[in-house]
């Protein structure tokens, strides 16, 4: 029989055994979670999407209309090392897969080698009994070649290595998963770092017209002072609520420093070293309602929804590749090749060996690690199922913040600019009332001091409306819209 013919043989076996082999262990459902059963987000305004209609937008962060942070999002995805260390990780789970699929081939191997030995024999007694004195003996050099190819192959007829394989795919689209959403998060910080640097500009702005509205006053009272309208307490109290107005613009700088800095982090640059941005932002972001979508949408939508259940997909994977441990491995080894003590017979196929050899083998006793094995697998897939379970409800619980803290931040704003325009006009008409005696110092500084904490507060209020719209694309996976005029026609 050829060596072709030998090899087609073991091969067609192994495939047969192989085809009609089974897979050991449960197969994977998705667990049952509160977000299929809700119709709809309880704080959304818009009409519910189905998940057919909704539209993905990779470029979530241009809905800002803010061309410099685009750029600054464009340089982080760039240059962000936690981006480019989870890169790694998906190239290593793409390389784990690899090595997975490769165990199901069989494994062929050459090898050509030299042996070279000097071996002694001994003659002892059988030497004198031959008249040679008794003792002594001889030595021989042997030299011999061999070449040979040899091929093993495990039949997976429980599918242990299918299991395998399949659990090394779902911790690929982990790492996927895991890196997209590490995308989301540092594009959302990087937006909200701009945010945070504009607000801190446009505070250290507010505090520094302060000092010069304070310093307005303190020289109004100065001049009532000398002329003898006023004691020198007003004086003292003007000149305190100076400094303590002065002292104000520190504490703003440093935070404007540290944002700054901990933006030069995320995009890769040394902190410190960048130039400073644009002092303006739009005053709020385009507040359009976006269309969220059915709860249940999210299970497809989110990125860490998707790594939470791929995880349990790969421990349930892993289940039946720990029970496929119970049943016995069906392993067959063939090789052909050619032996002898001249180089050139070893390509003489009368010098030829070969040898097929059929392994079964199977656990009998262990001390019962297998059976450790199954319950720790089992007990590991309970845990990642609670956790996609908690994970479903958590990302539920981020749209729904979200959702109802922009449309309660919204009101609350209206409040706080007519708060802001009256304190303005009781601080300008209060200070010229003082000037002209009518009015008391501490009148002028309580307007003074509610205007600026209505003016800070404002700021603050827009600065969290834009974080309340940034952590709405986030828990929502991104950006989405509904379907376009066009498409609705065309429907």
């Amino acid at each position: 029989m050829s060596l072709v013919k030998r090899w087609g043989l073991v091969v067609s076996l192994g495939a047969g055994l192989l085809i009609s082999g089974c897979m050991i262990g449960p197969g994977y459902e998705r667990p049952e979670t509160v977000a299929e059963m809700a119709p709809r987000f309880v704080h959304s305004e818009s009409r519910a999407l189905d998940v057919d209609e909704v539209i993905e937008r990779d470029r979530w962060w241009e809905r800002f209309g803010d061309p410099v942070t685009a750029d600054l999002v464009r340089e982080a995805l760039e240059n962000n090392y936690d981006l480019q260390a989870m890169a790694a990780r998906v190239l290593q789970a793409q390389a784990s897969l690899a090595e997975a699929r490769g165990r199901l081939w069989p494994e062929v191997s050459y090898d050509l080698t030299r042996t070279r030995g000097k071996t002694y024999i001994d003659l002892g007694d059988f030497g004198e009994m031959a008249g040679g004195g008794g003792g002594g003996g001889f030595s021989f050099i042997t030299t011999t070649w061999s070449q040979n190819v040899s091929i093993s192959y495990l039949v997976d007829f429980w599918g242990k290595l299918r299991r395998a394989r399949r659990g090394a795919w779902a911790d690929m689209l982990v790492a996927e998963a895991s890196r997209q959403a590490l995308v989301n998060s540092v594009v959302a910080t990087v937006i909200q770092a701009r945010v945070d640097i504009a607000t801190a500009q446009r505070r250290l702005a507010i505090a520094r017209a302060n000092t010069e509205s304070r310093q307005r006053t303190y020289d109004i009272t100065e001049r009532r002072y000398r002329g003898g309208l006023v004691g020198p307490v007003e004086v003292r109290l003007a000149r305190a609520n100076l400094e303590q107005a002065r002292a104000q613009e520190p504490g703003v700088e440093l935070t404007l420093a540290m944002t700054r800095s901990a933006l030069d982090v995320l995009l890769g640059r040394r902190p410190g070293a960048s130039e400073n941005l644009p002092e303006t932002l739009p005053d709020l972001p385009d507040l359009t309602p976006i269309p969220v979508g059915v709860p249940a949408a999210l299970l497809d939508r989110r990125p860490d929804v998707k790594a939470a259940e791929f995880s349990l997909w790969a421990a349930n994977e892993r289940v039946g590749a720990s029970l496929a441990q119970l049943y016995p491995d069906l392993t067959l080894t063939g090789s052909y090749g050619a032996s002898s003590s001249e180089w050139e017979n070893i390509w003489n196929r009368e010098f030829e060996v070969y040898s097929a050899i059929t392994n079964l083998a199977a656990p009998i006793w262990k001390g019962g690690q297998i059976r450790a094995q199954i319950r720790a697998a089992k007990a590991r897939y309970e845990e990642l199922a609670s956790e996609y379970v908690g994970t479903v409800l958590k990302a539920m619980q981020e749209v729904e913040d979200a959702l109802a803290g922009e449309k309660l931040l919204l009101v609350q704003v209206e409040h706080r600019k007519l708060q802001f325009e009256e304190s303005e006009a009781a601080e300008e008409l209060s200070r010229r009332r003082y000037e002209r005696g009518v009015e008391s110092l501490l009148t002028v500084l309580e307007a003074e001091r509610n205007r600026r904490i209505a003016e800070e507060q404002l700021t603050i209020l827009r600065s969290q409306i834009w974080a309340t719209r940034i952590s709405l694309h986030l828990a929502l996976g991104g950006d989405w819209a509904g379907p376009t005029e066009e498409q609705v026609v065309r429907e």
